[in-house]
């Protein structure tokens, strides 16, 4: 779980504290120093990082020639960047991290949300959220490069928890049933169970 008083630090003031933290847990990782490389679409292993060089050894190798990863939200580190040199070290500082992954992931959300017709209803939200995650880890929407792509502006209106709303529906939709299905299966076993009874009554008279 993302501290409290990071989110309200360093996070973007355009998303809510709960979107924020729904992000990171989706898209992002929990560990500051985190570097994860693709080339083609496959994985590359590398050496955890325990520290900021570290780290940031590893993103200037491969940037450039990868997809480079880095810090809590997972920042596509090549991202504004003409050379490995010009890459900094607040990439793996925990709070600028978030500051430059948040505002990203806003302005993807944004796009996303244009995408949609900017529609006002909270019930669609959570859609646009989990397309807004999905465009963060492949770089694209709908054949947009959305790290490059302009940002649409706007306000991010009605931002609901899609992970909470969730648990919710699946608490009701799963308990729902499993009551409906008991109730009538004991009714039909209790019925079944009378009508035997009194036909082989009446068979015997």
């Amino acid at each position: 779980m993302l501290d409290a008083d990071l989110i309200k630090e360093c996070a973007d003031p355009s998303l809510k504290p709960a979107i924020v933290e729904q992000f990171v847990t989706a898209a992002g990782s929990a560990d500051p120093f985190a570097v994860t490389v693709t080339s083609g679409g496959r994985l590359i292993l590398v050496p955890k990082a325990t520290s900021a060089d570290e780290a940031m050894a590893i993103v200037r190798q491969y940037a450039g020639q990868a997809v480079v990863r880095v810090g809590l939200t997972l920042f596509p580190a090549g991202v504004g960047v003409k050379e490995a040199t010009d890459l900094k070290p607040d990439l793996v500082d925990a709070c600028q991290n978030l500051r430059k992954g948040t505002a990203m992931f806003a302005k993807v959300l944004r796009i996303v949300a244009k995408w949609y017709g900017n529609p006002t209803s909270k019930d669609v939200f959570p859609q646009i959220f989990e397309d807004a995650v999905y465009a963060w880890k492949t770089g694209e929407f709908e054949g947009v490069s959305v790290f490059q792509a302009e940002d649409p502006g706007g306000a991010l209106a009605n931002q609901k928890e899609p992970r909470a709303d969730k648990s919710e529906a699946v608490t009701v939709d799963a308990g729902a049933p499993l009551q409906t299905e008991a109730e009538p299966s004991d009714e039909k076993k209790i019925g079944t169970a009378g009508i035997r009874v009194d036909l082989s009554r009446i068979g015997g008279q």
